[in-house]
This record gives C-alpha cells, sequence and structure tokens, in this order.
C-alpha cells in the first residue's frame, strides 16, 4: 500500500491519549472527544464520501464496540476517487455495531477507562508504524 509522506493521512479518533502522544510528519490528527464509538465511524464515513480510503480497519481486536468507548481510524486521501471497498467496510462495521447498541454497557472505572485508551492507542500506533 503506497502512502504519501504528505499529511493527506488523518487519524480521527476520540481518544485523548492519542490526541496527547501521536505526533507525525505524515499524519493529520482529527481530535473529536465529543464523538462516541458509533459517531466515529460516521465521521470516517463522511470522510470516505469526502474521497479519503482507509488504511485501518474500522473494527479490530477482539473487544466489542460496546465495551470501549474509544475509536480511532487512519485514512489516506485517494486524489478525488470513492473508494468502494472503503465505503463498504465502513458501512458494514456501522451496522455491525448497530446490532450492539442495545447492549447493557459496563461501568467503566477510571482504571478500565485507561486500559482501553491504551488499547485503542496501541493498535493504532502499530498500524501506523506500519504503513505510513
Amino acid at each position: 500500500m503506497e502512502v504519501s509522506n504528505t499529511k493527506n493521512n488523518i487519524l480521527i479518533t476520540n481518544n485523548p491519549k492519542i490526541f496527547k502522544e501521536v505526533k507525525s510528519d505524515n499524519l493529520n490528527v482529527i481530535y473529536l472527544p465529543d464523538l462516541d464509538f458509533m459517531g466515529i465511524l460516521y465521521k470516517v464515513r463522511d470522510y470516505i464520501h469526502l474521497n479519503y480510503k482507509l488504511l485501518t480497519h474500522p473494527i479490530v481486536s477482539s473487544i466489542k464496540p460496546y465495551d470501549t468507548p474509544y475509536k480511532s481510524i487512519v485514512l489516506s486521501n485517494n486524489d478525488g476517487v470513492l473508494d468502494l471497498e472503503s465505503l463498504d467496510l465502513i458501512e458494514n462495521s456501522i451496522a455491525l455495531t448497530k446490532n450492539f447498541l442495545d447492549k447493557p454497557r459496563r461501568k467503566l472505572t477510571e482504571t478500565i477507562d485507561e486500559d482501553f485508551k491504551l488499547i485503542d492507542y496501541k493498535l493504532v500506533v502499530g498500524a501506523i508504524e506500519s504503513i505510513l
């Protein structure tokens, strides 16, 4: 996968740990602290409609969407072309996440919340290192 070395690459996140710690000349971090997991998916879909393509999968790890409040996704500008594969993937991820919306959420203690921030951080940093 070829990615240019400009800030055509974006990371959309609601994770404050990523906002504070991820700095890259090749990546523009868009921090949206008021969005939940589903809100991040919808925002990513908006960017795909603006001709960005997914560089990371919207649903990763074995953590269910109703367990964690944090989501971070990396995209790249697709030079004015709608990437239908990315659109299909985000739509399927939204549909999957909707299936979990009625599940009871566990109460997040400060420790559990920090753990979810760290998991999301580790997943996205690992992906960034391999693709950018």
